[in-house]
């Protein structure tokens, strides 16, 4: 269950909704840091500018002396250190501030410039980041102004690992939440398809369970077992119409068979013709044959699994076929090869796996021209019949199980339509998985098994 929860499509679904989910956040969390950061950013260039706006308007009305002896106060005045001021001569010498040299970085557009200090003032010890502006006054000299920034940076790092981390546990909390989901939703989904594996299987009184929830699963379930319900009873019908018909006619069926052997002797011995009754004597062998068909799929069809059970040598089983059908073979001039892996044990019915694989090779030999080959092959998972004749068209390969189907819409040839109705209803008894398939040319037919438990598709 844990392996296929991957795979399965609640889990991928729980992930695309998660993936979708922590898009949006992240895009959210994005715009809040992009707004924050830009916010605190413009708030301190606003600072800058006011105080650019300031100085030169007190070196407009005091001049040089005024605005270094200004510049001067400010910085005997502030506690933290946060201010960065500098005046210079048109030639970068330093006149008054707390720079000792003009930064070496280069100004953007506006006159802004970004660049990192030494300082050892009180409350700004070590190297800080320092965003600044460039005035040039009248006179030529060159005013910059600037802030330490070094607090807004942590401030936007600390932002943002909260931000990755609050991202983080979303998506954890995310999984986890899509992972319980997704296994509670598989769950239910694979006790519906446990369920339709065992209908398929042949046991149709299985039924989907409900949760009582009442939510849409449940009455999907509750839909389906009425469903069920209602295509078992049918089939019940069906079978106890056709079962009940066979066992009916099949009393009457005997004693006319019976009566018309009793006039062919008296034919016989009156010296009369009795082709007549021959035909309907093989005629009422072959109603009795069907009827008798009819009932042992019934009987087979109605006995618990295990019912009768022994271990079954199936190699012997295979060989004993085959000597059985090989003078019918040679009749019609086929050649009937076998290959058998040794010592294959099998719990089953020998008497059914018998008649079963019985009606396999009549059906090869039946079907398959002059000359053709036939081959029964046995290993420790399958049991396969091959034929070279005209092989099974595709879309009758399900079919040919069902009851009184025929390929020939004419029924020219001799048969029922019931053989391979017991072989299926055999295989189902067993366990086997029944596949058709091409053998280029002809047709290959192979019953699959599990030697440990005697049930089970090999596939």
């Amino acid at each position: 269950m844990l392996l296929k929860l991957p795979r399965s499509f609640t889990f991928r679904l729980a992930l695309t909704y998660m993936a979708l989910f922590g898009l949006s956040v992240l895009l959210l969390m994005l715009f809040i840091y992009w707004f924050t950061a830009a916010y605190m950013v413009r708030e301190s260039d606003e600072l800058i500018e006011t105080e650019i706006n300031e100085l030169a308007d007190h070196y407009d009305m005091l001049g040089l002396d005024g605005l270094v002896s200004l510049i001067n106060e400010r910085l005997s005045r502030q506690q933290t250190g946060l201010s960065i001021y500098l005046l210079a001569s048109q030639d970068y010498q330093p006149l008054a501030g707390n720079l000792d040299t003009w930064p070496n970085a280069s100004l953007d557009a506006q006159g802004w410039i970004d660049f990192k200090m030494v300082s050892n003032e009180k409350g700004s010890h070590g190297e800080h980041e320092v965003r600044a502006r460039r005035f040039i006054l009248p006179g030529g000299y060159h005013l910059l102004v600037g802030r330490i920034i070094s607090h807004l940076v942590a401030m936007k790092e600390r932002i943002a690992i909260t931000l990755a981390w609050g991202l983080g546990l979303m998506l954890l909390l995310g999984g986890l939440v899509g992972w319980w989901m997704s296994k509670r939703m598989a769950r239910r989904i694979e006790a519906i398809n446990r369920t339709s594996r065992d209908i398929i299987s042949g046991d149709l009184s299985r039924r989907i369970p409900l949760q009582g929830t009442n939510d849409e699963l449940d009455r999907l379930a509750g839909s389906l077992n009425e469903m069920l319900d209602r295509i078992q009873a049918l089939m019940e019908d069906v079978r106890r119409v056709s079962d009940n018909i066979a066992h009916d006619l099949r009393t009457p069926l005997g004693r006319l068979h019976n009566q018309l052997d009793n006039l062919r002797s008296e034919l016989q011995q009156a010296g009369l013709d009795t082709a007549s009754v021959e035909q309907a004597l093989n005629e009422s062998q072959g109603l009795l044959a069907t009827f008798n068909a009819l009932l042992r799929i019934a009987r087979i069809e109605a006995r618990s699994r295990t019912e009768g059970f022994t271990s079954v040598d199936l190699t012997a089983l295979v060989h004993d076929v085959a000597e059985f059908y090989e003078p019918l073979a040679d009749a019609r001039n086929q050649t009937l090869a076998v290959s058998a892996a040794p010592a294959v044990q099998l719990p089953a019915d020998r008497d059914l796996l018998f008649q079963a694989l019985a009606n396999l090779l009549d059906n090869a030999i039946k079907y398959t021209p002059p000359g053709g080959e036939i081959q029964l092959s046995l290993t420790t998972a399958e049991l396969t019949i091959t034929d070279t004749g005209p092989g099974i068209p595709p879309a009758a390969r399900q079919q040919i199980f069902q009851r009184f189907f025929r390929l020939e819409a004419s029924r020219s040839t001799p048969g029922s339509g019931l053989g391979l109705s017991l072989v299926e209803a055999v295989a189902r008894l067993h366990g086997m998985a029944i596949r058709v398939s091409d053998n280029f040319p002809g047709t290959r037919i192979t019953l699959g098994f599990t030697i440990s438990s005697g049930h089970g598709a090999a596939w």
